[in-house]
């Protein structure tokens, strides 16, 4: 094993009680070499999409229904900024401040899951600031940059809940909630605390609240169908289905049928559409999938340069490794690691349902969540030494 020279070890011994200083100096350092390479605030893709209807709202407060009310949060958040007049820099400049806010979000939570050792925060926090695919949204007039940062907050939050405090509870409801009005899949992080809560409940001596928690699910069954429809009523899944498509509009990568597929009849409901597409085609659709999934978390995108795929190669793939190996250590707090596998695993299955970007703006988002649990191992690796 190759030997660190001392002269190395003694600056890092110097450094190590700055840490959180150079970690904060290297965020802001970040910030600006994204706002130089694009020139200040950036408008790319759907921006004057969320731009046209804040302004509906700073203006009118008219809050415009359909595909675009699955967004509301980030409109709503622009037009404050537009409201006050500061403009599209105004609207960068927040996203920055809430991305620092979840920054220290990662730095704290992990800490916390170590028993107070910072190593495993600091490796963690540092993956989250240095990765471009990142920080570099929040100078885009995206949603991209809100949604990252209130996913890092609501692990955050959901640490602080270990202490059993009223308000910490409070926050994480609050958090929680903007998470699930910030993008039409925001609804997985709520959905992965729940999953913990009730593995929990599953786990805790007296059953009945376990039980009490199954039959409030049974009875809320429609209500969640209900909105389960909702959410995708706007979506055309089964083109992209028929398209085989695992990237959006992109067909060079397609799956191919080799039978006609069987599609739903006319009238059938968003959710039974797709119920009723995977009973019929279930070799096609599993095929369909699997590539979904590859593409989501194997970081070569057709449009990625050599060098961007072999970062990812490099660095995620061991990470997702690490990851899962994490995920089944008990003395990380075990409804922290089911919230964190959660997370990552909900927001792969729905990108397995519906289809990817050209991309990693959906795989973006739970990063922060394989880092949290790859730095956590990675620590225990070393005190194993």
């Amino acid at each position: 094993m190759m030997r660190i020279p001392d002269s190395v070890r003694g600056l890092a011994q110097r450094l190590w009680p700055h840490h959180r200083v150079l970690l904060a100096g290297l965020w802001v350092l970040v910030q600006l070499v994204f706002l130089r390479k694009f020139h200040g605030p950036h408008s790319a893709n759907d921006s004057s999409r969320y731009l046209a209807y804040a302004a509906n709202i700073a203006e009118c407060g008219y809050f415009e229904p359909g595909h675009n009310l699955r967004y509301v949060l980030y409109p709503l958040f622009q037009s404050l900024w537009l409201w006050l007049g500061l403009g599209w820099w105004g609207i960068v400049a927040g996203q920055m401040a809430i991305s620092a806010l979840a920054t220290r979000a990662i730095y704290r939570g992990t800490r916390q899951l170590a028993h107070g050792g910072s190593g495993a925060a600091a490796l963690a926090t540092l993956l989250y600031i240095g990765w471009p695919d990142i920080q570099q949204f929040n100078v885009f007039l995206l949603t991209e940059s809100l949604f990252i940062s209130l996913v890092a907050l609501s692990f955050g939050a959901f640490t602080r809940i270990q202490r059993g405090r009223p308000h910490d509870w409070a926050l994480l409801v609050l958090v929680l909630t903007l998470t699930a009005l910030a993008r039409p899949n925001g609804f997985m992080v709520p959905l992965a605390a729940a999953l913990a809560g009730l593995d929990a409940l599953r786990r805790a001596p007296n059953r009945r609240p376990w039980r009490a928690a199954l039959l409030g699910l049974v009875l809320l069954a429609p209500l969640l169908w209900a909105a389960l429809n909702h959410q995708l009523a706007t979506y055309y899944l089964m083109d992209t289905y028929q398209r085989g498509e695992l990237i959006f509009r992109y067909q060079l990568w397609a799956v191919h049928q080799a039978a006609p597929l069987q599609m739903p009849p006319n009238g059938t409901g968003p959710v039974a559409r797709v119920v009723y597409f995977a009973v019929h085609n279930p070799a096609y659709l599993a095929r369909l999938m699997l590539g979904k999934l590859f593409v989501f978390i194997s970081y070569l995108k057709p449009h990625y340069s050599l060098a961007h795929r072999a970062v990812g190669v490099l660095v995620l793939w061991p990470a997702y490794w690490l990851a899962a190996r994490g995920t089944w250590r008990t003395i990380i707090w075990r409804p922290a690691r089911v919230f964190l596998a959660a997370v990552f695993l909900l927001q792969a299955a729905i990108v397995m349902l519906t289809v990817d970007d050209w991309d990693v703006r959906f795989l973006a988002p739970v990063l922060s969540m394989v880092f949290v649990l790859a730095a956590l191992e990675l620590q225990r690796f070393r005190k194993a030494r």
